[in-house]
């Protein structure tokens, strides 16, 4: 199944490596952000299907974003990324409401892997 991505990371390069694999498994990237309170607007202004979110981010941090966008939306799918180290954070994420999450450095297989699971 074919969904519509929002791709949140605050580094540039992470994104264009998140939306390069998301694209090459067949899915639309609609939109993209680089901190949480961006990502917060593009979830409510585009309503996409799957929301990759990284956890650490300025201004609100992955968990804050994933706070405001579950509140917005008790049935967004949401895959944390997170770097090695964050297991607290991402279990956290997880009590949340979070779908999924993958690990930096990513695998392709497992990011795609993710968002179909997160598709339910």
């Amino acid at each position: 199944m074919m969904a519509r991505v929002l791709v949140v990371d605050d580094a540039a390069f992470m994104r264009k490596m998140v939306t390069d694999v998301v694209s090459g498994g067949g899915h639309d990237v609609v939109g993209e952000a680089g901190d949480g309170v961006e990502a917060v607007e593009r979830f409510r202004e585009l309503r996409p299907d799957v929301i990759t979110l990284d956890i650490t981010m300025p201004q609100k941090d992955g968990l804050a974003a994933l706070k405001d966008i579950i509140a917005v939306d008790p049935g967004a799918k949401v895959v944390m990324c997170s770097a090695l180290g964050q297991e607290s954070k991402v279990l956290e994420s997880i009590k949340l409401g979070a779908k999924d999450f993958v690990v930096k450095p990513f695998e392709a297989d497992r990011v795609l892997s993710a968002i179909q699971k997160a598709l339910g």
